[in-house]
């Protein structure tokens, strides 16, 4: 592992990575690893800067790419990545970036592209994603707690979902606000629509039918623009429908990673 990252392992089996989102840790998958452990080798990844991770410099998609990917270099067996908002950004980046090592994609409120442009209305206006890196460095906390409630606006069970995801968030030490901010500025500026076709690995594309931060709608729209995806979204869900909607999410996971297994059994 890269002496900077921090990785929880747990399980026997294919490797299998799981990437948090934005200002999260990898805690926040909250059951997923346990219930993944006793099929896969279940490596759940603080993204540098968050968590125990150390930050890196400059903190892009590349640069974060690299180091996640630098923890996996001495294991050559295909990785299966299963990326939630911004870890789904990196688990795209990652798969463009060394098709090779990534064998199949789970991306979990997962946008091509965070900020709303002329020709793509489905997302999030820049100016809220604006306002976050504003309020960082007034209100840290505040800002987070904010954001944690716009996750689940609109979620079945929210206000619960809710109350797990604050318990689970400050568990770990804090990100920097300078790291947040420029992943904030990342996000905003990354467009990966382009080259979403050249992702030929299966992937499965989890959206909340609710999410107001990753629209149902650009999930739909990553999962026909890659050759070999498939779309799930989650009736009442908004944008952690891992934690919200748990029963449901395992049973598009599950039916996505059976799925493929039995595809290679045959070939």
């Amino acid at each position: 592992m890269s002496a900077g990252l921090h990785v929880d392992v747990a399980g026997a089996g294919p490797p299998l990575v799981l990437l948090h989102g934005w200002a999260m840790h990898s805690g926040m998958w909250g059951p997923v690893a346990a219930a993944l452990a006793p099929r896969f080798r279940v490596h759940a990844v603080d993204l540098p800067g968050h968590g125990h991770s150390a930050a890196v410099t400059p903190w892009t998609l590349d640069t974060v790419v690299g180091e996640v990917a630098a923890a996996f270099a001495g294991d050559d067996a295909p990785l299966t990545v299963v990326g939630w908002s911004l870890g789904g950004a990196v688990a795209l980046r990652w798969a463009l970036a060394a098709p090779q090592r990534i064998g199949r994609l789970a991306l979990v409120c997962t946008t091509p592209c965070f900020v709303a442009r002329p020709d793509w209305p489905d997302a999030m206006a820049g100016a809220t994603l604006a306002q976050f890196g504003d309020e960082l460095a007034v209100a840290y906390r505040l800002t987070l707690l904010r954001f944690l409630t716009l996750q689940m606006r609109g979620s079945d069970d929210g206000r619960a979902t809710l109350a797990a995801m604050r318990a689970q968030l400050f568990a770990r030490p804090d990100p920097a606000p300078a790291v947040l901010a420029a992943a904030l500025a990342e996000l905003a500026a990354t467009d990966l629509r382009a080259a979403a076709p050249e992702i030929r690995q299966p992937a499965l594309v989890v959206a909340g039918e609710r999410d107001t931060l990753a629209p149902c709608a650009a999930g739909a729209w990553l999962a026909r623009a890659m050759p070999d995806a498939r779309f799930t979204a989650i009736a009442g869900a908004a944008h952690a429908p891992h934690l919200s909607h748990p029963a449901a999410f395992a049973a598009a996971l599950d039916g996505f990673l059976d799925g493929c297994a039995a595809t290679a059994g045959a070939g």
